[in-house]
């Protein structure tokens, strides 16, 4: 029988500590030794996923092929391991209570009372175990979300308590990802918040295995012996984890503190291989000695908090390094644009991206940035709502069709060149019902899409409940836009392009979920290729 293995990753003193991108790294690390691993996130929030949740809340929502909404670090996970997660890696309490209330609701207790332990806490043991149970994976890391302390994140904890008693030492182990702050006017680094955070954890039942400390300065031998012997571990358990220049720097900096190894030991496995790290670094040679710039006009409404588009800005840096380029991102808030601003805050961009996204906040800021584009021969790369948008500008200043909207914000539009999805008319409910995960499309040959895939059909996933509406498909390709994708099954378009632009895409679907740092997305390649080539013409 197949014997997985689980580390668990949990997070103390402070948020934002960077959990993800340490499961993520140690991934990685792993893979990279030839085990087969892979990383889920468990979220201590009572929503269902993150599919109603405004992005200033959460970040953006990821979605993976088979249609789950998901925390943003799983796109973290894909584009360190590329390989895809699924519904399995995201777990939150909404989805644990409402499994246990249904399987309450029929009556599967027998009658007892449904309570945390040992009902919620087996659901959640059942959750973790999910990907081990397949046989797919040798080792399976389980990041829980929030900080020790939480009231929300306790029965995760108590979970991981059992399963670590279940499962014996050899089998399961904890990594506590803590703060070692520096405070300037000591001169010193602190400690004591971390002793506090292992001692919090420890009341709890749970004993690290091993700690990883952040930290803006080197942790002498002196403080890791302190930590040791305070948060009984050993010393070479202590792995510091110093402020990295880029992300991707992070798997090199846990592979000189040797986590990999010491995840190891812990769990009696003989390394199948050393981490040579080749095409990472080779990624990552690129990124950080580019040999050109571009600057990108980035078109948001959510662009205070940046990681509502954590994942077109990781999909530019993987396309600049194919390049040997840096992108440099000019964030343009969608609100801020009028028609007297426009050409002043786009003016020397090399490229524009107009951004997904809901509702009718800023939408008239997306159409100017398109036409702007669209007039000037700037490339123009549009994104779900974006690719939207660029039908309404096309429809509206090239068609004149009188006030050409979507009707997802204006219902009465007389011209309603984007239309709410046949199927989607009778949903009443907003969570977990738009159009979600992968779909095939095909792509017309001699296309721009076409060349840029060298592929005639593609898949990719998506998430929305509006559509391009085909009442209007002959007049608006009769007047230079043309439909080069559709999905094969519906006919329902998926990409647009004009003809007489140098590279003017828009896209329904969400491109930059599948773009990883060893296969950076196709379009975003060739996006950043026309945005070199224009950059060139422009000296």
């Amino acid at each position: 029988m197949h014997n997985t293995k689980y580390v668990f990753v949990t997070g103390g003193v402070t948020s934002s500590l960077g959990k993800g991108i340490i499961a993520a790294s140690l991934a990685k690390l792993l893979q990279e030794r030839g085990f087969s691993v892979t990383i889920q996130k468990l979220d201590p929030y009572i929503n269902i996923d993150p599919g109603t949740l405004n992005p200033y809340e959460h970040g953006e929502c990821y979605v993976t092929d088979d249609g789950a909404e998901t925390d943003l670090d799983l796109g973290h996970y894909e584009r360190y391991l590329n390989i895809p997660t699924s519904q399995a890696n995201n777990v939150t309490t909404g989805r644990i209570y409402q499994s246990v209330i249904n399987k309450e609701r029929k009556g599967e207790f027998l009658g007892k009372t449904v309570q945390v332990i040992p009902h919620i806490t087996d659901e959640i043991k059942r959750r973790i175990q999910i990907l081990g149970e397949t046989g797919d994976y040798d080792i399976v890391i389980t990041e829980i979300g929030g900080t020790v302390g939480d009231i929300e994140s306790l029965p995760y904890v108590e979970s991981v308590r059992q399963m670590l008693w279940e499962k014996g030492n050899e089998n399961a182990i904890v990594i506590h990802l803590t703060l070692v702050p520096f405070l300037a006017a000591a001169g010193e680094l602190k400690t004591k918040p971390t002793q506090h955070s292992v001692k919090m954890l420890m009341q709890s039942g749970v004993s690290p295995d091993i700690l990883v400390c952040r930290t803006e300065h080197e942790i002498s031998d002196d403080i890791k012996r302190k930590l040791a012997l305070f948060c009984n571990v050993k010393k070479e358990d202590v792995i510091q984890s110093i402020d990295a220049e880029t992300i991707y720097d992070v798997p090199n900096l846990m592979l000189e503190q040797g986590l990999d190894t010491v995840v190891l030991n812990k769990l009696k496995l003989s390394s199948k291989g050393e981490p040579e790290l080749k095409v990472w670094n080779n990624f990552l040679q690129k990124h950080k000695n580019p040999k050109h710039e571009v600057e990108i006009a980035l078109i948001g409404k959510y662009i205070e908090l940046q990681d509502s588009y954590k994942s077109i800005t990781e999909a530019f840096i993987h396309a600049g390094s194919t390049h040997e380029t840096k992108v440099k991102v000019r964030w343009v808030h969608s609100e801020s644009l009028t028609p007297k601003n426009a050409e002043k805050k786009l003016l020397g961009v090399h490229g524009i991206l107009v951004a997904p996204g809901f509702g009718d906040r800023g939408i008239e800021g997306k159409i100017r940035a398109v036409k702007y584009a669209r007039e000037n021969n700037i490339p123009f790369f549009g994104i779900c709502l974006g690719m939207q948008m660029a039908v309404i500008e096309f429809a509206r200043n090239v068609l004149n069709l009188e006030n050409a909207s979507s009707t997802e914000m204006n219902k009465s539009t007389k011209n309603p060149v984007i239309n709410l999805m046949e199927s989607q008319k009778n949903v009443t409910d907003k969570g977990g019902t738009m159009r979600l995960g992968a779909w095939d499309c095909e792509l017309k040959k001699g296309s721009k899409v076409f060349k840029a895939y060298n592929s005639e059909l593609i898949s990719e996933r998506h998430r929305h409940r509006f559509e391009f509406n085909n009442d209007y498909l002959a007049q608006i390709e009769s007047a230079g836009m043309k439909a080069t994708g559709f999905n094969p099954k519906t006919g329902l378009v998926e990409v647009v392009e004009v003809s007489s632009h140098p590279w003017f895409v828009g896209v329904q679907y969400h491109p930059e979920y599948k773009s990883t740092v060893l296969k950076p997305h196709p379009l975003f390649v060739d996006f950043i290729k026309a945005a070199l080539k224009y950059s060139k013409l422009k000296v």
